[in-house]
């Protein structure tokens, strides 16, 4: 187990730092991507430029403009070009945010999806069978934008129907009942879409395991129904979807909730992505990237140690 997580810890290390450069060099040789024309402002002379270039150290080789970057960033002095706050501040400050609306997110996509794969594993072939395959194929298909603002529409802003709060983020700490009520329609909205493809990925997997040798076996020997459909079916059943949830889950917490946190004006760290991308402001873009790189490994290693518990076959080595 030790040799296990020294490895994926070197690996992790290997990862931000080939994730960040790729990032680096892409957003530094685009078109346009030189900032200190768009810092200098319409009227700058040349001369301005070129001081700004200076003082960012942009005349100096790509790779030392690129540790010198990631120097500034884990020491925590690493500030935006457009608004010369604080990128580590920036991003923490928006991570509470972040972090409640996916942690909600998630218990709700996880909880529905295994719910209703099940259900619908169970009665595959019936019509309540076909009533959630529509379902879920229309959760699948739904844009999360287009949903956050019908959702905003009919729930949140005068409609006759409207009885929650129209986004922003109440901090937990300042007032519990406010958060929950402020988050709950971001929560299901981000969820809607996971739901109805964890549903349909579980219900598959477990009309592939309910044949096989052992559980046969399980039913040969008598176990009462239930119980080999929980302990044996359900269980192996699970670690695709462990899988999914680990990678889904560490994503939107790196960010790619961006579109809900928009639409929902959160201001966590996928609203501050969206903002430095649309400026091309590179030390926000970096430093996102190394947070979001750096949740999708650490889940990743958590998904491996899941795999051991859901499957004593399975033992990371």
């Amino acid at each position: 187990m030790l040799a296990f997580i020294v490895r994926r810890l070197i690996g992790a290390v290997i990862v931000l730092i080939a994730v960040s450069f790729i990032t680096y060099l892409i957003f530094v040789k685009i078109p346009g991507g030189d900032p200190a024309p768009r810092i200098a402002g319409r009227t700058a002379t040349e001369a301005n430029i070129a001081d700004i270039r200076e003082k960012l150290r942009l005349n100096e080789p790509f790779y030392d403009q690129y540790w010198g970057m990631m120097q500034s960033l884990f020491t925590g002095s690493l500030k935006s070009y457009s608004s010369q706050l604080d990128v580590v501040d920036q991003i923490k400050g928006g991570i509470p945010a972040t972090v409640s609306l996916c942690v909600g997110a998630g218990i709700i996509w996880l909880s529905l999806g295994i719910l209703v794969g099940l259900i619908s594993a169970v009665t595959a072939g019936r019509w309540s069978d076909r009533v959630i395959t529509i379902l879920a194929l229309i959760g699948i298909s739904l844009p999360v934008f287009w949903l956050g603002l019908i959702s905003r529409y009919f729930f949140a802003q005068g409609h006759p129907f409207s009885f929650l709060p129209d986004g922003e983020y109440v901090p937990i700490t300042d007032n519990p009942w406010q958060w929950f009520v402020h988050l709950l329609l971001p929560w299901f909205v981000l969820a809607i879409l996971f739901i109805g493809f964890y549903g349909r990925v579980l219900r598959s997997n477990i009309l592939d395991t309910i044949n096989e040798d052992y559980v046969r076996t399980a039913k040969a020997k008598g176990l009462p129904y239930r119980r080999v459909l929980v302990k044996h079916v359900l269980r192996n059943s699970l670690i695709p979807i462990v899988t999914l949830f680990g990678l889904d889950f560490a994503a939107v917490v790196g960010g790619s909730a961006i579109l809900t946190e928009t639409v929902f004006d959160l201001k966590g760290v996928g609203w501050y992505a969206a903002k430095a991308v649309q400026d091309l402001d590179l030390p926000p873009i970096m430093g996102v990237t190394i947070y979001a790189t750096f949740f999708i490994v650490f889940f990743s290693v958590v998904v491996d140690l899941l795999y051991a518990w859901l499957d004593p076959r399975i033992r990371p080595t």
